[in-house]
């Protein structure tokens, strides 16, 4: 089962930055979507509406016995997860999949970026104790991988650093062979704070471009472009200092105004600081009071966009209308083809462990 997700219809506006929406799915603000993303007028009388979304934006409805498990279990521990709080349409695949992002830190967060549902605010929350609980928490949820990620807390000394790698070791020590991937905020580039998450020793570090460089001032309000390239060049060296390779990642979202050169531009960008990971997905606008959605890109334009990226360097690629940051992310960490593998295999009559055919 499949649910349309509910989205602001974006007016006419001029797009973010002052670029201008190009492709095929261009001036999408003086038109109604469709189905197909196709151009429509409004709906004739005693008909039905048309949707707000092509026909390829669908989240899966939420169900199985893990995801009701797992909302279940995180319920009732209290722990805040990026997936309910940015309101994540895959939140019911990643969760039959046994895999979460816990947010730390709480759940007001200091900035305001244009196009991220959480809450904003002053922090008024801090728990020094929160590493165990976290750990203690995620233990019996018998998750293959886990994602940290927290709201940016500039209101501390070290936005929050020492909380990051205190949770990976508390994570480490509780649930052995479970993946850890940590999506860090920028530190305001802050080398110690980098520093010490890194000497944590994550599998995956995660941090987010989101956009192209003309838009992340609309974007991004208190983050700059080179900053977070920085952030992603500077982890690979920290962890090498710290004996432990780490594959990094980042994520960009489309359909703000930007340009296709300036996409491919992105991604090179990326590529140059060696970042290992990449996902591409569509903005959808959370409410009125984020910003406008400028064109929505095609499924085909996802998987060029995804050759491109491969062909590039990058070890794993997901890009598609509904690709968020933590999409997939078990099958992104080291090792990962091998515990893929295991999950599909069976047991024959001798005893034998037999992978299934593909």
């Amino acid at each position: 089962m499949t649910r349309e997700l509910p989205m602001y219809m974006p007016p006419r506006e001029t797009p973010v930055g002052g670029g201008a929406p190009v492709g095929h799915h261009a001036d999408v603000g003086s038109l109604s979507i469709a189905l197909g993303g196709s151009r429509a007028g409004a709906a004739d009388p005693g008909t039905a509406p048309l949707r707000r979304h092509p026909d390829w934006i669908k989240a899966r409805m939420p169900s199985g016995e893990a995801y009701h498990d797992l909302k279940r279990l995180l319920g009732g521990l209290g722990l805040n997860t990026v997936c309910e709080e940015a309101r994540c349409p895959n939140i019911g695949e990643c969760w039959d999949q046994r895999t979460a992002t816990i947010m730390i830190l709480g759940d007001t967060c200091t900035r305001a970026c244009g196009f991220c549902a959480i809450k904003t605010g002053r922090p008024t929350w801090f728990d020094d104790d929160e590493p165990r609980r976290v750990a203690e928490a995620v233990r019996p949820l018998g998750l293959e991988h886990v994602v940290v990620t927290s709201v940016a807390r500039d209101d501390l000394p070290d936005g929050g650093a020492r909380i990051f790698a205190e949770t990976i070791d508390n994570l480490r020590e509780a649930c052995p062979g479970m993946g850890v991937e940590v999506l860090i905020p920028d530190f305001n580039g802050e080398a110690a704070p980098l520093r010490t998450v890194m000497t944590a020793r994550p599998d995956i570090l995660n941090h987010n471009v989101e956009t192209v460089e003309r838009l992340q001032k609309p974007v991004r309000r208190r983050a700059r472009y080179d900053r977070s390239l920085g952030v992603l060049e500077r982890a690979k060296a920290y962890a090498r200092e710290a004996g432990a390779p780490v594959h990094t990642k980042s994520s960009i979202m489309v359909g703000l105004g930007e340009t296709r050169e300036e996409l491919s531009r992105t991604l090179r960008d990326l590529r140059h600081v060696d970042c290992d990971i990449l996902t591409i997905g569509q903005y959808l606008r959370p409410t009125s009071d984020h910003l406008p959605l400028v064109r929505y890109y095609h499924p085909d334009e996802f998987a060029e966009m995804k050759v491109e990226a491969l062909a590039l360097g990058f070890r794993h690629v997901e890009s598609g209308p509904l690709v968020r940051s933590s999409y997939h992310a078990r099958d992104q960490v080291p090792g990962a083809e091998l515990k893929r593998l295991r999950r599909a295999a069976t047991i024959d009559a001798d005893g034998r462990v037999v992978p299934t055919a593909s």
